[in-house]
């Protein structure tokens, strides 16, 4: 038998709740914010005020990838690069391998929960946003 822990939404909402304070700082520069869990399915999820249609869909998408690949991003763009490979290899439309997916582990074991997934920003704000969101969860 095994056991799993499961992202539940009482860490997604203090997550999601410190990205969205930050965020609001700047209402100029709308984003979308996507949580997911270990399987890749929506936990929670934002979108500021004029944020456009395909910041929306690149939230959901680096949140998917991260969870389902267990790596943020990042450093699975690099990898790929590295390899002379593309995500388009795995044939799922829902993968994306830009900056601003950030994997939520279990500290005692490094177990995946899940991903938060930003867009709307420039890459490296992306990402720091996404992990201010996995520090306010306290794992």
């Amino acid at each position: 038998m095994y056991e799993e822990s499961v992202l539940g939404l009482d860490e997604a909402l203090k997550a999601m709740q410190a990205m969205l304070d930050q965020a609001l700082k700047e209402p100029e520069r709308p984003l979308a914010i996507a949580i997911v869990d270990a399987n890749g399915k929506l936990v929670q999820y934002a979108r500021m005020d004029r944020c456009r249609a395909l910041p929306q869909q690149i939230a959901f998408k680096k949140a998917y990838t991260a969870a389902v690949m267990r790596s943020d991003t990042a450093a699975l763009a690099e990898r790929f690069q590295s390899m002379g490979r593309n995500i388009s290899d795995f044939c799922d439309p829902n993968m994306l391998a830009l900056q601003g997916g950030v994997l939520i582990t279990r500290p005692s074991d490094g177990a995946c929960l899940g991903a938060i997934g930003v867009s709307g920003l420039a890459a490296q704000e992306d990402e720091d946003l996404a992990r201010l969101g996995v520090q306010a969860m306290s794992l």
